[in-house]
């Protein structure tokens, strides 16, 4: 367990690996994917981050940790779901999930690419992001040559190119920052 939710930084944790000599940017430097004991590692630190924040909130949650596609996957569930409802909102589980990634990365020294559910959020805008798509191919099949869905995460727009290439049609990502949105065609 973490001593505090502050993100402690310190000179030795802000050199890089390559002691800030290399001269690729972040983006250039090739990326690995993390083995298993990284992503338990991930899961793990970020478990005691979540579990003390909920100390503080006062709050009660079980929490489990899966590692799956390269990913850890830290869900925070209640027995009584009215528990965490406050928490369940989808902005504030992608504001708690950047701040847990950068605690994780903190930590670990390495980007972190942890997924959180709360209270069965991601499940639940799964669900919406279904009827999204299949009104977008309503839209389509009724005669629209695409159907442009509203700004998202990418962790949801890759959710909805996965949900739509399932249903045999071709998506892809358009527009900048917060302005990237899904268009559907057909194939």
């Amino acid at each position: 367990m973490t001593d505090n939710l502050a993100i402690e930084t310190s000179t030795e944790d802000a050199i890089p690996a390559d002691n800030g000599l290399s001269t690729q940017s972040p983006a250039e430097r090739p990326v690995s994917s993390p083995t298993l004991d990284q992503l338990e590692q991930e899961g793990d630190i970020a478990a005691d981050y979540i579990e003390e924040f909920l100390d503080i909130c006062d709050l009660d949650g079980d929490i489990d940790i899966d590692a799956r596609n390269g990913r850890a996957y830290l869900s925070v569930n209640a027995s009584d779901g009215a528990n965490l409802r406050v928490l369940s909102k989808p902005e504030t589980v992608n504001a708690l999930q950047e701040l847990t990634r950068l605690a994780v990365q903190n930590k670990t020294g390495g980007f972190s690419r942890l997924i959180l559910d709360i209270g069965g959020s991601r499940d639940a805008r799964q669900a919406e992001l279904t009827d999204l798509v299949a009104r977008a191919i309503e839209r389509i099949e009724g005669g629209s040559t695409e159907a442009a869905l509203p700004p998202m995460s990418s962790y949801e727009r890759k959710l909805v190119h996965d949900i739509v290439s399932e249903q045999g049609y071709v998506s892809e990502s358009r527009g900048e920052g917060r302005d990237r949105h899904t268009v559907i065609t057909a194939a």
